[in-house]
């Protein structure tokens, strides 16, 4: 391999805070007279250093290391091809980041891990599936689709919430006597109570469970709505909408982290696309369907429809969305020590048993070809060969106590081939990472928050009236105040700043326009629609959702696969913002060709046709955020969903909802859409950097290490 390794600096290195501000340059090959390389073979190396690519298909590598988190071995090859390097021999080592502890004294020789793959064998199952039946990635697939529909009929129903009274604008304003400002911030009120939500609702899914959190959630969403229905006041309204908020936030923060859990990395895009259309699908379908209510029965009855279809959809739930919780991290064990010794002790590698694969379509892989390892070294705990998610990723830098093994009959086992510590590189490693270095024993703590994971493990497959339990215990020991506070933590890492930007944008205008439909076709002076028709204009949109949905999912794994595989098999997180640039275009043409014709007074096609370009765009955007994010940070994947949606629901909506109106009605449509546009297209052009330097970036967050103090 041709990481880079730190010249003069001790493998037992304790300062790990300390950083190498430049790559060490062929004086690293001062290591080949220890692992036994001469002549040319010390050559070939130091020839390797100096080809080293500064470039991957656009994306800047990091001056210190080829392998960043998110930084994955996704197409099959025939050789094992080092990451961001070409043409040099195959290797098997996990990282290259310095590492604070003493390299292994076990032999380094040893098999690759024999890593499953699809039925072709053509892709790496990221994350690797364990043995148990019980593994959510190993569920049949009906399942898993059936668990994701059933949630994303619900998270369509709690997405029509923001737009829902979009067509009703002027009854409620009427029977409130009220201005159309007042209405517009019920809506952003709704939205602060999502953000606050969102808040509380992750941390306590992150500690007790994502299944509890949705029954919840939907039980307060049935007695929100018939709140709503009830209302007396203009004041009523209001404080049911923010409890409503409150109700709806897990269909926005929690399925994208369910989803991350029970499909694989090269399933997820299409997956996540049929999420956001559904979610944005409901706030683009459900307008249409209030304004036939109010129509028919007037404004209060649609939630009264919600209450009974909000009824259904919890039965739902409650029958086909069991926990998808499954611990990933690493199960440490002891290593004795051996009399012998050899110099080649300085080479770590990851070490696996072969097993065969349980999942459906999966296959046992080939081995890899071994190759010449370099010291690795790494800012993460210490764990032993025995994992099951060998894929590229990064761990925090607490010195995790090497567990002592009681089993007699591995004891045998490890005679014939020792037990080799090796570096984590699982994300899911820091989830059992202590806050504090005066903490209690590190190992006892990591046992505790995997008993959910390890009963699972041990048990045969669990019956469909098991799996109704709604309550499954508190599945991790952390501090829930500091799980709380995590998501505003990930506004430092540069990914998820970027994604939080783009899902509020794209999110954002589409609520946006929920609240100047009924200003702009419901006046006289303009196309003097009545609420059914205002409710008609939202067809167009929904149908340009579904369009963006088969682009952003398919379309964006298509991208993916080809550039992946004309880097080497190799795939970067930054691979998914190639699907900004249509994102950009699509919605910056919707919001002004709206704002433009409708203050022209064009034929009301022309700014509907405007509106379905726009949720085109947003649905592009919304995906891309959601997938690039996830990719690259799965491991918090809970806390940035809070992240992207506290972003959106308070940055956004809310803040708009206080202004937009005025604004709209001093200006007009053309001005205020038009400088819409041009503050979506120059803040998209922050994809530019972001894809070049992107991967440093994540990087540059493993080294900040800011996450693991929460």
């Amino acid at each position: 391999m041709a990481d880079e390794v730190q010249a003069g600096a001790s493998p037992a290195q304790s300062d790990v805070s300390k950083e190498v501000e430049e790559a060490p340059k062929p004086a690293g090959v001062k290591w080949t007279r220890y692992i036994g390389l001469k002549g040319k073979d010390s050559q070939a190396l130091e020839e390797r250093w100096a080809h080293r690519e500064k470039w991957s298909m656009g994306i800047l590598s990091d001056k210190q290391t080829d392998e960043v988190p998110g930084t994955i071995l996704l197409l099959a090859a025939k050789r094992n091809e080092p990451l961001g390097l070409r043409n040099t021999p195959a290797r098997t080592s996990a990282t290259s980041l310095p590492s604070p502890y003493p390299p292994s004294r076990g032999s380094s020789r040893g098999p690759a891990p024999v890593q499953k793959r699809t039925a072709d064998g053509a892709i790496v199952l990221d994350p690797q599936p364990e043995e148990s039946m019980n593994d959510p990635l190993n569920w049949p697939m009906w399942r898993r689709d059936l668990a994701m529909l059933c949630l994303g009929f619900y998270c369509m129903l709690g997405g029509g919430m923001t737009p829902i009274l979009a067509a009703a604008f002027n009854e409620v304003a009427a029977e409130y006597h009220i201005t159309f400002h007042e209405v517009a911030l019920t809506t952003g009120l709704y939205m602060l109570g999502l953000g606050l939500g969102s808040v509380v609702m992750s941390p306590t899914a992150i500690l007790y469970g994502k299944r509890p959190v949705y029954i919840a959630g939907a039980t307060m969403f049935i007695i929100s709505a018939v709140w709503c229905a009830l209302s007396p006041s203009y004041v009523s309204l209001v404080i049911a909408r923010i409890f409503q908020g409150l109700a709806v936030s897990p269909v926005e923060c929690l399925p994208s982290a369910t989803i991350a859990e029970i499909y694989f990395l090269h399933e997820r895009a299409y997956r996540v696309g049929i999420y956001t259309l559904l979610l944005l699908g409901g706030k683009n379908l459900i307008p249409l369907v209030s304004a036939a209510i109010t129509n028919s029965l007037g404004w209060r009855w649609i939630f009264w429809m919600v209450a009974i279809t909000t009824g259904f959809s919890a039965i739902l739930v409650f029958l086909f969305v069991p926990e998808t919780f499954w611990d990933r991290t690493p199960r440490p064990r002891a290593k004795r020590p051996h009399v012998r010794r050899s110099m080649s002790d300085l080479v770590h590698t990851i070490r696996g048993r072969s097993s065969q694969p349980v999942t459906p379509g999966a296959v046992t892989p080939s081995a890899v070809t071994p190759g010449i390892e370099e010291p690795d070294r790494q800012l993460g705990a210490v764990t032993p060969r025995k994992h099951k998610n060998a894929h590229v990723g990064f761990a925090g830098d607490e010195k995790a106590e090497i567990e002592k093994d009681h089993s007699k009959a591995e004891d045998e086992q490890d005679t014939a081939q020792p037990d080799i510590p090796t570096i984590v590189i699982d994300p899911e490693a820091q989830r059992s990472i202590p806050a504090s270095r005066d903490q209690a024993d590190p190992t006892t703590q990591l046992s505790q928050q995997q008993i959910y994971t390890s009963n699972l493990r041990a048990r045969p497959p669990v019956s469909f009236i098991q799996t109704l339990k709604p309550w499954n215990g508190r599945i991790t020991k952390d501090s829930w105040f500091r799980v709380m506070l995590r998501p505003f933590i990930l506004f430092a890492y540069p990914a998820v700043l970027w994604s939080s930007m783009v899902y509020a944008l794209s999110v954002g205008w589409l609520i946006v326009l929920s609240e100047s439909v009924a200003e702009i076709y419901a006046k006289r002076d303009t196309y003097n629609f009545t609420p059914l028709q205002v409710g008609l204009v939202y067809i167009s949109p929904f149908v340009a959702g579904i369009l963006g949905t088969i682009v952003a999912g398919r379309v964006s794994d298509i991208i993916v696969r080809f550039m992946s595989r004309r880097n080497g098999g190799v795939y970067e997180p930054e691979f998914r913002l190639v699907m900004g640039l249509p994102s950009t275009l699509a919605t910056t043409i919707g919001l002004m060709g709206f704002g433009w014709s409708a203050q022209e007074k064009d034929n009301w096609i022309v700014p509907t046709v405007f509106f379905g370009i726009l949720s085109f765009g947003c649905t592009l955007g919304s995906t891309t955020s959601i997938t690039y994010c996830v990719d690259s940070y799965r491991q918090y994947a809970g806390e940035a969903l809070v992240t992207l949606n506290f972003s959106k629901n308070v940055l956004h909506g809310f803040v708009f909802s206080l202004f937009f109106v005025q604004w709209l009605q001093a200006d007009g449509a053309k001005d205020v859409f038009v400088a819409l546009g041009g503050i979506h297209l120059a803040l998209m052009l922050f994809t530019i950097p972001l894809y070049i330097y992107g991967k440093r970036a994540r990087m540059w967050t493993v080294r900040k290490q800011m996450m693991e103090k929460f």
